[in-house]
């Protein structure tokens, strides 16, 4: 017989003896947080196996071959299943879980590991990579390296002044001196996500060296104030959708999956698309109903896309 489903009241307490470090409400926790961990790890790591694949045996168990006795184990997925597990189920999470409008603590979890944060955060532990401030960025004002590194994580106005304890006139004001002072040196472009690169090529270069130097190593496309405006508008965009919605959009559209495949995923994290119907009563038709109305949602929140 299936237990029955915890309450909200119930999942606060659970976070509450977790974060204090009862030992079975952080098993209970862990439990709770596996399946996306799971699933998680099987679609971020195979895009940064590069050369691993065919150097070292993976160990993610929808993913790894047969054994080869010639070639040691990959430690990248148990690392990443170890990452994911900390930082879903560190102290300072759960002390946050508050059950706002009688959200569970499963639903809590799925709407982080299912963030954009989430996953640059993850990149950026998996590339070992520092986001790097120029020089004649920081010197233009005591905040500039903060205004900057908000501006290139797609903050808007607004919300780096609130976070920052700046008024949003001298915000707007700085954020304006650094997209003029990169583009005038035509390095417009640190503003992007920061690039995706081999393992092959890390560590290699000195932490003493230049690390502009580094940086002009590597391609990159240099974006028009236009176009940087309409990045930024449809990354704010996405973070307006649901947790759900990023996920299905994500899986099909930027992943490629399979319809089936996120059924299958929609299916064992229990996520259900519409309140009337079970997760496990959803099929293909709905889930393509749901992601064309995600689509259309994204369209008109960002303004630049077409429904």
């Amino acid at each position: 017989m299936k237990p029955e489903p915890s309450t909200t009241k119930q999942d606060i307490e659970l976070a509450r003896l977790a974060a204090a470090g009862e030992a079975d409400a952080q098993r209970r926790v862990g439990e709770i947080a596996q399946p996306m961990i799971h699933y998680q790890t099987g679609r971020f790591c195979p895009r940064f196996c590069h050369d691993n694949r065919r150097r070292y045996q993976c160990t993610l168990p929808d993913l790894a071959p047969p054994r080869s006795g010639d070639r040691a184990l990959c430690e990248w997925g148990n690392a990443s299943y170890g990452w994911m597990l900390d930082e879903l189920t560190r102290p300072q999470r759960l002390q946050r879980f508050e059950g706002r409008d009688g959200a569970s603590l499963s639903g809590y979890l799925f709407h982080i590991a299912n963030s954009l944060p989430f996953y640059e955060r993850w990149k950026d532990w998996r590339l070992g990579r520092r986001s790097h401030v120029p020089t004649y960025i920081q010197d233009l004002a005591p905040e500039a390296a903060r205004v900057f590194h908000r501006l290139r994580h797609g903050d808007n106005i607004a919300l780096i002044a609130q976070r920052l304890g700046l008024s949003e006139a001298s915000t707007e004001r700085l954020a304006r001196e650094i997209v003029v002072e990169l583009t005038r040196r035509q390095r417009l472009h640190l503003l992007n996500p920061t690039r995706e690169v081999s393992l092959s090529g890390l560590g290699m270069a000195d932490d003493n060296e230049d690390s502009e130097a580094i940086e002009a190593d590597l391609a990159c496309e240099d974006l028009s104030a236009e176009a940087l405006d309409a990045r930024i508008k449809l990354q704010q965009a996405w973070q307006q959708l649901s947790a759900t919605e990023q996920f299905v959009l994500e899986a099909m559209l930027i992943d490629g999956q399979d319809a089936d495949d996120v059924l299958g995923a929609l299916k064992r994290l229990n996520i259900a698309l519409s309140p009337r119907v079970p997760a496990q009563q959803t099929d293909r038709q709905q889930l393509y109903y749901f992601r064309r109305k995600a689509q259309a949602r994204l369209a008109r929140l960002s303004g630049l896309l077409e429904d």
